[in-house]
């Protein structure tokens, strides 16, 4: 009997990650139109409406329900129990429905919260997916998730703050403080909330803190990163290229992806994540 590893849309995980899981969307609404998260809305679509007027771009949660009929299925379909890995609950009410279907279900289900999205999920569900195709216990595949979360750093830089404010996943004032300085905040995640890390002047230098943080962050230890983007390949391929010069032999896997449309709802155009996972 197996365990079954269940994330949710917001891991961004690489077409080529080894990993066996299942998926769980989130909503993505545009001007009032619903549409699930890597099936019905694309990146590109939200970037577009984020750079038009008078167009609202919100999301919301995966339904109890759904979580509830996804357990379901995975246990009458031979799985012993079920181990859910999601985003911050800081960030999304995504853990909350997971906890609601879990409790409905049965103690088959263990949820965890992830404390990040972006492969800041996915790098946790990834280390849960290889625990249980090695066998491991549902206790021992949610503790290697939690330990991958520890183990992962995840930075991003953003044109502008006025997204994050908008969705509520920073403080107005936080975000007026930005706009007042004519900065460039590089932020990253404290314990499942998004805090102001650094300010600099320009896209330049952002990019180059950015990668001076990711390689403080990774210390001596042998790391996988992952770089995303919004609606810049170029900036996030320039970004995987200075990383793996710079971390060297260290740099065991590296992974370079878009953000999916829930989050570039809440970011907007131009930011630019590098997240760091040490493998010890």
């Amino acid at each position: 009997m197996s365990v079954a590893v269940v994330t949710d849309s917001t891991s961004y995980l690489p077409p080529n990650a080894p990993a066996a899981m299942s998926v769980v969307p989130l909503t993505v609404v545009i001007n009032g139109v619903e549409g699930s998260e890597g099936v019905d809305v694309t990146p590109a679509e939200v970037a577009r409406a984020l750079g038009g007027r008078r167009v609202s771009v919100t999301t919301s949660r995966p339904s109890p329900a759904a979580f509830a009929s996804l357990y379901r299925q995975l246990l009458s379909g031979g799985a012993s129990s079920v181990v859910s890995v999601h985003l911050s609950a800081q960030l999304s009410g995504t853990v909350e429905s997971a906890r609601l279907a879990a409790a409905e279900v049965g103690p088959q289900v263990s949820v965890v919260d992830a404390k990040s999205t972006g492969m800041g999920l996915g790098f946790p569900a990834l280390a849960a997916s290889a625990a249980a195709a090695a066998g491991g216990s549902a206790s021992t595949v949610a503790l290697a998730a939690v330990t991958a979360a520890s183990r992962t750093s995840t930075l991003f830089y953003v044109d502008t703050l006025e997204f994050l404010r908008r969705g509520g996943r920073i403080s107005a004032a936080s975000a007026l403080l930005g706009t007042a300085l004519s900065v460039k905040p590089i932020l990253h995640m404290v314990d499942g909330g998004i805090v102001l890390l650094d300010k600099v002047r320009t896209a330049s230098r952002g990019l180059a803190r950015l990668v001076d943080l990711a390689v403080e962050a990774a210390g001596d230890a042998d790391v996988d990163v992952a770089v995303h983007h919004l609606d810049g390949a170029e900036r996030a391929s320039q970004l995987a290229s200075t990383l793996s010069a710079r971390l060297g032999e260290r740099l065991q896997d590296l992974y370079v992806t878009e953000i999916g449309a829930a989050v570039a709802a809440h970011v907007g155009p131009g930011l630019a994540s590098v997240v760091v996972h040490r493998r010890a």
